[in-house]
C-alpha cells in the first residue's frame, strides 16, 4: 500500500469512492482546525475538575489526570474506576468551554450535505459537545448518528470494542464505511475491521501516534477541501 497526499486523492477517479455506504469522522481536530486549540480548554478544566473535588493543588491534579490518561486511556475512565465518579457531572464540567475559537465552514457544510450514503461522528467526547461544535461549523442536522463515549461504554478510542458497538448499532458494513481521523493509532481498529482510512495529520504531538502504513489507506491535509473534491467528482 502506498500511502497517497490530498492532490492525488482528488484527482483518482470517483469509483473508487461510489461504492461507500458509510462515513465515519472523529469530531475534535477533524472536522475543524486544530489551531483552534480546543482541547486546551478541556484539559484546563480536567486539571480544574480534580483540584476540586479532591481539595488539590493544580499541580497534583495534573499530575492525577495525565497518569489516568496514561493507565486508562481517558482521565474519565481512570476517575471512574478508582473514584466512582458520576460521568456526568465529569462530562458537563470538562465540556463547558467556549468554543467561539471554531469558525462556520460552509464548504465542509456543502460537501457534507451532498456526500452520498449515510455520515457518522464518533468521538471520545459526549454527544452535547459534539452538537456544540456542529452547530458552529454550520453542520447540525447533517449527520445519521454521533457514536459518544457514553455509547461506546467508556471505553475510549482506540479500544475495539467501541468501533464494534458502533458497527453493530447503525449496520454498517465496515467494507463499505471509510473513517476519517487525526490521530493515526484510532485507525488500526478501523482497518482491522476492514473500514477504508483516511488519516488527517495535524501539528499536535499525538497526530502521529501509532503512525503505520499497513492502517492509513490515505492521507490528507484539508477535510473540506478534500470531500469538496470527491464529491464534484462522483456527481
Amino acid at each position: 500500500m502506498t500511502l497517497t497526499g490530498p492532490n492525488e486523492i482528488r484527482s483518482v477517479a470517483p469509483g473508487l469512492w461510489e461504492g461507500f455506504e458509510a462515513w465515519i469522522f472523529d469530531l475534535d481536530n477533524t472536522l475543524y482546525p486544530a489551531e483552534c486549540n480546543l482541547f486546551d480548554q478541556v484539559d484546563r478544566r480536567m486539571a480544574a475538575f480534580i483540584a476540586k473535588r479532591f481539595g488539590l493543588e493544580a499541580e497534583q491534579a495534573r499530575r492525577i489526570q495525565k497518569r489516568y490518561f496514561r493507565e486508562y486511556g481517558t482521565t474519565l475512565r481512570g476517575l471512574m474506576s478508582e473514584h466512582e465518579i458520576d460521568a456526568d457531572e465529569y462530562l458537563a464540567f470538562v465540556h463547558d468551554i467556549d468554543v467561539s475559537a471554531v469558525p462556520p465552514d460552509p464548504v465542509l457544510a456543502r460537501a457534507v450535505s451532498r456526500l452520498p450514503g449515510r455520515k457518522f461522528i464518533h468521538t471520545n467526547a459526549s454527544t452535547d459537545y459534539a452538537e456544540k461544535i456542529l452547530d458552529r461549523l454550520g453542520l447540525a442536522g447533517l449527520f445519521d448518528g454521533i457514536f459518544d463515549i457514553r455509547d461506546a461504554g467508556f471505553a475510549p478510542k482506540p479500544d475495539r470494542s467501541g468501533y464494534q458497538k458502533l458497527v453493530d448499532r447503525y449496520g454498517i458494513d465496515p467494507a463499505r464505511a471509510v473513517m476519517v481521523e487525526d490521530i493515526a493509532r484510532n485507525l488500526i481498529p478501523a482497518a482491522e475491521l476492514g473500514m477504508t482510512t483516511v488519516w488527517r495529520p495535524t501539528a499536535t504531538d499525538w497526530s502521529g501516534d501509532g503512525a503505520d502504513e499497513r492502517f492509513i489507506d490515505h492521507v490528507i491535509d484539508d477535510l473540506a477541501d478534500w470531500l469538496a473534491g470527491l464529491v464534484g467528482a462522483m456527481r
